[in-house]
């Protein structure tokens, strides 16, 4: 079997087609269905069922999927480190959106500084998506919000963060002696998408709690969110780095309510089996000396 084989193959699992993969490697459906055959055979293992034109991955799929991927990468990572087939290094960087909103540029910035031919590319998104990312070997390594639990990812907390309750300065709530999470669940939420910091925290809470959650507003833009809780459309829980410009400028109120689940970490996270460069761990050294430096950094809304 060659590398080609379980570059096929791998396009294939993240694709669950053999046409969709095909037009990702840009070869002909026969060759990658050939491909896959081979692997079977040669293993004498069943990859995929196919039922009703659908490809379904079989147990034993799953299992070479993760062993594919790991040779994959040691293959691309030392393709990366020898400097006579790459003049510059790539590094694949991933970020949830508060991170990549506050944090990331300043690190990127000093990064580039202490090592200009190493060339950052970066992906922020929410952190479901980042995950799924580092899993699939479309980043090195990232940045996020919160902690996971997939048992095939490291993760490295550096730096603490919180979530916040937010309304507008005329909301009732701001006249109440002691704000109960029960007096938050009966306001309606405005809230980012699912996968968001914000919205896993205040879902967690009020779930935890056996207390309802009345979604009445959904966004994938923060400012959005600010602008409909200054106007008394809903409350939202948004991570305090987010909220901290609006707070500061009174635009809205922070609801007088904490919990120990509003508390969450900002991790470093990265696939158990991937070859980290030296570059990719001089940035997370950056990381880690940035979090030390900033243990305070929400003290302004606090």
């Amino acid at each position: 079997m060659t590398l080609r084989h379980l570059r096929i193959f791998v396009a294939v699992y993240q694709e669950r087609s053999i046409t969709r993969a095909a037009d990702r490697l840009h070869l002909a459906q026969p060759s990658v269905s050939l491909a896959i055959r081979e692997l079977e055979e040669n293993y004498k293992i069943r990859l995929f069922e196919r039922f009703s034109r659908r490809l379904f991955i079989t147990e034993q799929g799953e299992q070479l999927y993760d062993y594919a991927l790991h040779i994959i990468s040691l293959f691309d990572e030392m393709e990366e480190k020898i400097p006579a087939w790459k003049q510059s290094a790539t590094l694949r960087i991933g970020s949830s959106v508060t991170i990549g909103n506050f944090l990331l540029p300043a690190l990127i910035q000093q990064y580039t500084r202490e090592l200009p031919n190493v060339n950052p590319k970066v992906t922020i998104n929410n952190s479901g998506f980042i995950e799924d990312a580092v899993l699939d070997n479309r980043l090195d390594f990232a940045l996020i919000e919160g902690n996971t639990q997939h048992p095939n990812i490291v993760s490295e907390p550096f730096l603490e963060d919180r979530i916040c309750f937010i309304c507008s300065p005329r909301h009732p709530l701001l006249t109440k002696n002691k704000v109960t999470l029960k007096d938050i669940s009966a306001c309606p939420f405005v809230l980012r998408e699912k996968g968001s910091a914000g919205r896993e925290a205040a879902e967690d809470l009020m779930n935890y709690n056996q207390l309802p959650i009345n979604i009445v507003w959904e966004s994938v833009s923060t400012q959005s969110l600010v602008r409909a809780v200054s106007r008394d459309i809903g409350i939202s829980a948004l991570p305090c780095l987010l909220a901290a410009d609006a707070l500061n400028q009174g635009i809205i109120s922070r609801i007088p309510f904490d919990a120990p689940a509003l508390h969450r970490s900002f991790s470093i996270i990265y696939h158990k089996n991937k070859y980290l460069t030296e570059n990719a761990l001089r940035f997370m050294e950056m990381c880690r000396s940035f979090g030390d430096g900033c243990q305070d950094v929400h003290f302004v809304i606090s």
